[in-house]
């Protein structure tokens, strides 16, 4: 599970719920279905409005991609595999890779190690292997730009709600309790409209976009990799080239794990 999504939601929950009992109002208020309808109803509507079904159809695996951590492999890991690859290429030949990498579970690396494999030239494989990446990230693109507008309408569909009960309030002024209520509930859509916006759909939109980018990430050191390979380039070019992709700090802690290995096979 993706920690920091899930806190950050508890979290929100929390202030608002606090906050609002600090203030002397009952967190009970919000339980309003006009106002949830109009928030909640306005900006599905708006989103199914906005977007084609094959786009929307994809709404319940970009949640699940918002709150479960990735199984991606870490830039070291990739470092380690490519210099290892580099090694036996070197040895006995880039066919010798073939065993490798069919028990990568990675299509992406799979894919294009194949094309390594088969003796494609170094530029035919960037070209291909850009362009999958490129489709990824406008997948991922398109994909958070739902949560975007979402978070675009819903505040604005709060202020419609107010619209709406302020007119209702101005139609009982002679009775105290539903004008109350009424006015009650034009400021709970305000509420629910820039709390689902701000809070929850801009946030999901960006935290999609983050994710995207650290994909693409190491979709690019796993490219580096592969064109490194098929270049016959040296073990210690492939790890310094891949390095390049990491902090100082982390390429300290690389050094500093090989020079204690080093100790410890002397």
């Amino acid at each position: 599970m993706d920690k920091a999504s899930i806190i950050g939601v508890i979290l929100a929950t929390i202030a608002i719920g606090v906050g609002m009992t600090l203030k002397g109002v009952s967190p009970v208020a919000l339980i309003n279905p006009a106002a949830l309808l109009i928030i909640v109803g306005g900006t599905a509507a708006s989103v199914f409005i906005a977007f084609p079904m094959r786009t929307l159809k994809n709404v319940p695996t970009l949640f699940k991609i918002i709150f479960k951590q990735g199984k991606s492999k870490r830039i070291e890991e990739i470092i380690e595999m490519f210099t290892e690859w580099a090694e036996l290429s070197r040895r006995e030949g880039v066919l010798s890779l073939e065993g490798k990498i069919e028990e990568t579970e990675d299509t992406f690396l799979y894919s294009g190690m194949q094309l390594v494999v088969d003796g494609q030239s170094p530029d035919f494989i960037r070209d291909v292997m850009l362009e999958k990446v490129d489709a990824m990230e406008e997948r991922h693109q398109e994909g958070a730009s739902i949560f975007t507008q979402a978070g675009t309408y819903a505040p604005t569909l709060g202020v419609l709600g107010a619209v709406i009960g302020l007119i209702a309030a101005l139609g009982n002024m002679e009775d105290t309790d539903a004008l109350g209520h009424a006015i009650s509930a034009a400021f709970v859509a305000t509420l629910l409209g820039i709390f689902t916006g701000y809070v929850l759909w801009h946030p999901f939109a960006n935290k999609l976009r983050e994710k995207s980018k650290n994909e693409a990430k190491i979709k690019y050191v796993m490219v580096e990799g592969i064109l490194s390979i098929a270049n016959g380039e040296s073990p210690q070019i492939i790890k310094d080239k891949l390095g390049s992709y990491l902090s100082p700090r982390e390429l300290t802690k690389i050094k500093q794990e090989e020079t204690d290995a080093q100790k410890e096979t002397a």
